[in-house]
């Protein structure tokens, strides 16, 4: 367990991704080293390879680079990939966090790793707590929660932190998405009936660079953490037009009228009380923080 304030060295998986990305701006005014690591190179910043499906490498990386704590934002995301494909999925999202857990052990370092509110059956009909009884819906669900288990039999020291709707300027995503169909198109459908709380990814990767900054690695179990509020899909839509300034008509429809491979979760919402009561955090609503991120896209 570490908790006095000597420099850590931090290494982050999938560091080109998008909330690697969002962790390399938190990251700049930090007085502990963080090294970002991919299998792809990210224009004007620094980056180490590291094939994290590798076990020998990711020992002699963390050997090598002194790792005090991972960040592990690798995964398979592609929900409807994994359908067809589970072995990636399982590959990424189970396989990598048991090898991540199994280094952090041997090195006694920390592991914080992202997991996803599809561990649940999105059933529910008010606010999820982190002690409330998985149930994935579909395959990519169902590996990230084996990846939870996996990090949690280990007996590792280990955060776990449980997003949702996750979007950010960087890379592709649903903010991203909208902001292109409402621009090209007159009139787009947009999912009313799958409701939740998007997260600016600049907003999580904050809240765990300060984890680290203000030494509280040792606050160790399962937390939710996404923005404050209640939306769904099609008003996630709307608010991104309206902010953008776009004249598209945008429709409401039901999933049933997207027959997709994987079930999506009705109602996403996850209970933020034991991150904030732990970690005595103030986490911003989701309109704020998307007129914020919406701004920077902007460059205003």
């Amino acid at each position: 367990m570490i908790m006095d304030k000597k420099k850590l060295n931090v290494l982050v998986t999938g560091g080109n991704g998008q909330l690697g990305c969002a962790l390399r701006a938190a990251a700049k005014g930090s007085s502990d080293r963080y090294v970002f690591t991919d299998i792809s190179n990210l224009p004007g910043e620094e980056t180490v390879y590291l094939d994290v499906t590798n076990p020998a490498a990711v020992e002699i990386v963390c050997d090598s680079e002194k790792v005090d704590v991972i960040i592990n934002c690798a995964s398979y995301t592609d929900v409807e990939g994994a359908e067809g494909d589970p072995g990636s999925a399982a590959l990424l999202n189970t396989e990598v966090p048991r090898t991540l857990a199994s280094v952090c052990r041997s090195r006694r370092a920390t592991l914080i790793h992202i997991s996803t509110d599809y561990v649940f059956s999105g059933q529910a009909s008010e606010p999820i707590r982190e002690d409330a009884a998985p149930a994935p819906a579909n395959v990519y669900g169902a590996s990230k929660l084996a990846g939870e288990k996996a990090i949690l039999d280990s007996a590792c020291s280990a955060i776990i932190i449980r997003t949702a709707w996750m979007y950010s300027r960087y890379g592709r995503n649903f903010l991203k998405t909208m902001l292109g169909l409402t621009r090209d198109r007159e009139q787009i459908r947009v999912v009313s009936d799958q409701v939740g709380t998007p997260t600016l990814a600049d907003d999580l990767a904050a809240f765990i660079v300060d984890i680290i900054s203000s030494r509280k690695l040792g606050e160790k179990g399962i937390y939710n953490y996404s923005n404050l509020g209640v939306t769904s899909w099609y008003d996630f839509a709307m608010a991104i037009r309206d902010l953008s300034g776009n004249d598209c008509e945008i429709t409401p429809c039901r999933s049933s009228e997207y027959p997709q491979k994987a079930r999506r979760p009705h109602y996403s919402v996850l209970d933020k009380s034991l991150v904030q009561k732990t970690f005595g955090i103030a986490i911003p609503h989701w309109y704020e923080s998307l007129k914020k991120c919406m701004e920077e896209i902007n460059g205003n």
